[in-house]
């Protein structure tokens, strides 16, 4: 899974996402190459498709929103993302389910 990287903190994961704005709904769709795919109903202008993937991780993970940063891709649709306060084993036991088999 190189979507996920567990960092040496061993407290924060690194996560790929490839982000395709303006969709009906937010939801994970699966996986995008190396990427979980993300579909956003919020349009790619003013900062505001980052949003909303800020919160939709924040809640997906029960994390505060200040514990998910945007560290590569904030005019692109691959993104990379820390999410500080949750294990790489945690993470995936969250992912797994919506990503499939």
């Amino acid at each position: 899974m190189t979507y996920l990287r567990e960092l040496a903190d061993g407290v924060s994961v690194s996560l790929s996402i490839h982000v395709q704005p303006k969709a009906s709904r937010t939801r994970i769709a699966g996986l995008h190459g190396d990427a979980v795919k993300l579909c956003i109903t919020s349009p790619p202008v003013d900062g505001k498709a980052n949003a909303a993937v800020i919160e939709f991780f924040a809640k997906l993970f029960k994390i505060p929103k200040g514990a998910v940063t945007l560290v590569s891709g904030e005019a692109s649709r691959d993104k990379r993302l820390i999410l500080a306060g949750i294990s790489a084993p945690q993470a995936r036991a969250v992912l797994q389910p919506l990503l499939g088999p």
